[in-house]
């Protein structure tokens, strides 16, 4: 006999049990009309991933509870209709007379009206943006139940990258693993879950759905891309990226059983980090609620880059740009804005800040007397345009897109309460370097049919520059990007010594001031606003360095 199952790749909102149990509800009834018996949701989309400190609320817990009956019963008239719902779960237990709150990362499996089966997390990760040691206690058992005569084997995400769990189920009778899963994307991710899953069902003989979330939540996206592998390790099925997506696959009888589905193409290096910007912009804004956005559009390459990604994400009619010249701006940089914003169709305004420098000049006048023009002149225009947007966005509620790349926030070449003014920071996590190459890509391609190429190629070939000094180039106090790059690369995503850089044939006065740079600006890391991770190791979450160091190695 075969089953027909269905992954259910959709975009949960955190904190919204309601709304993510009716998207539950709604995809079990239209997949149960189109014949599927099992439907497999992510993991914790009950209560959205990462729920975060809101695990530690009795109340949180209680309202997935009420939220888990509701699917319950709303689905409890179709007939042999398992649903599995990843959701938090917890009970108390006593030790010496104390009451201790326990919590589990749970997966519960529904079938007419009832909870069949429960499987709680065995392995829980603690790295990278992972935290989940301080809210989850581990599972012990295997949980193994049956759908039209098969037997399905439930992991949850971690589990699945650790021998025991799988082998555990297998032992226990499976014919089918089932992973329920939110893993966050950065480059590359994608095929490494494939093959770690390959190595899975290599060691167990058995074939594997991998069942993910989509969507964007605060500094993590989700991109999708479920898949299914059969017993010899060949993709069975696989679902788009970026994207929600029903993916619907049959199991037919056999042994091992075979799995057969729609595969969906891979996408390119530049083109998954672009959708995944797109999706991080479109997701933080709009499930915050912001009528839009806006920011400061220069001429240059980064701010070109962030506006391409906003009307991808939003559309035209949600992205205002301002040009903001100073004493200092080129007059190509006043051309290239003007074509760029045209190209796009956003809203375009120009608001010189040229008055109120001179006026914050003049108001120093006499503290400065006697000092040279240094960085604080150049600090005073950036924190000019700062103000300006923030009081656009506090009167039109369009929330500030910064345009910062993870270059100028390793090395601090950005401006407190200036260009780091905002509420989130677009390619906070993209490279100098990558910024050029996802430039070039986005105009050679047209993934959202806006039937343009957004940035003029002067943007991109022109040398990058802040435009706060006369003739001012990134590069007078820089390195080379692609050295600058490939030393944070090292030092910062993949820990290596400012020794190891050395040897590996980089100059040692190049290692020495971006190493000491990286450590000398975490202050203002600290305070800057949320970005998209895109990489393994972002200035987020995955870094937790102190502000006060004095390690220098």
């Amino acid at each position: 006999m075969n089953l027909k199952l269905c992954v259910a790749q959709l975009n949960f909102v955190v904190g919204d049990m309601a709304g993510n149990a009716q998207k539950i509800i709604a995809c079990a009834q239209d997949a149960y009309a189109q014949g599927v018996r099992l439907v497999l949701t992510p993991e914790l989309s009950l209560c959205g991933y990462a729920a975060e400190d809101l695990f530690l609320r009795p109340s949180f817990i209680a309202a997935c509870d009420d939220a888990l009956k509701a699917v319950s019963q709303a689905l409890a008239g179709l007939k042999g209709l398992h649903v599995v719902v990843g959701h938090p779960h917890g009970d108390d237990q006593r030790t010496r007379s104390v009451s201790v709150q326990r919590r589990f990362n749970m997966a519960s499996v529904v079938c007419e009206g009832e909870v069949v089966a429960r499987y709680a997390k065995r392995e829980l990760p603690n790295y990278q943006v992972f935290d989940e040691r301080r809210y989850f206690t581990p599972g012990k058992e295997a949980c193994v139940f049956e759908v039209k005569g098969v037997r399905v084997g439930l992991l949850i995400c971690e589990d699945a990258w650790f021998e025991a769990p799988a082998l555990d189920a297998k032992a226990a009778g499976a014919e089918l693993l089932a992973v329920i899963n939110a893993s966050p994307f950065h480059v590359g991710k994608g095929d490494e879950r494939e093959q770690a899953m390959r190595v899975r069902v290599q060691a167990t003989g058995l074939p594997l759905v991998y069942a993910h979330l989509v969507g964007g939540q605060d500094e993590v996206v989700f991109e999708g891309r479920s898949f299914a592998l059969n017993a010899d390790g060949g993709v069975a099925a696989r679902g788009k990226s970026f994207h929600e997506e029903r993916l619907v696959l049959t199991a037919s009888a056999g042994e091992p059983l075979r799995l057969d589905g729609p595969v969906a193409a891979e996408g390119s290096f530049e083109s998954d980090l672009w959708h995944a910007l797109v999706l991080g912009v479109r997701d933080y804004v709009g499930k915050n609620g912001f009528p839009g956005a806006l920011l400061g559009l220069s001429g240059g390459i980064d701010s070109a880059l962030v506006v391409a990604i906003a009307v991808d994400a939003l559309g035209a009619d949600k992205v205002r740009a301002v040009m903001m010249p100073s004493p200092y701006t080129a007059e190509i940089s006043w051309v290239d804005a003007r074509d760029m914003a045209h190209r796009l169709g956003v809203r375009y305004d120009e608001l010189s800040i040229v008055p109120e420098f001179e006026a914050f000049l003049s108001s120093l006048q006499a503290d400065f007397e006697g000092t040279s023009l240094d960085a604080t002149e150049e600090n005073i225009q950036a924190r000019i345009r700062g103000t300006l947007l923030m009081a656009l966005s506090n009167k039109f509620g369009a929330i500030v897109l910064t345009t910062g790349n993870k270059s100028e926030m390793a090395t601090g070449y950005c401006t407190l309460y200036g260009d780091m003014a905002g509420g989130f920071a677009v390619i906070k996590d993209v490279a100098k370097t990558l910024v050029f190459k996802l430039a070039r890509w986005r105009n050679a391609n047209d993934p959202y049919g806006t039937g343009v190429q957004p940035i003029p190629e002067r943007i991109i070939t022109r040398p990058p520059s802040a435009e706060l000094r006369p003739d001012q180039k990134d590069q007078d106090s820089l390195p080379p990007y692609e050295v600058l790059d490939e030393i944070v690369s090292r030092f910062m995503e993949n820990d290596q010594s400012s020794a190891d850089i050395v040897a590996a044939g980089f100059a040692a006065s190049d290692v020495d001031k971006v190493t000491r740079l990286i450590r000398l600006n975490e202050y203002k890391r600290r305070q800057s606003p949320v970005g998209i991770r895109v990489t393994h190791r972002s200035f987020g979450k995955d870094w937790r360095y102190p502000i006060t160091n004095k390690f220098r190695a």
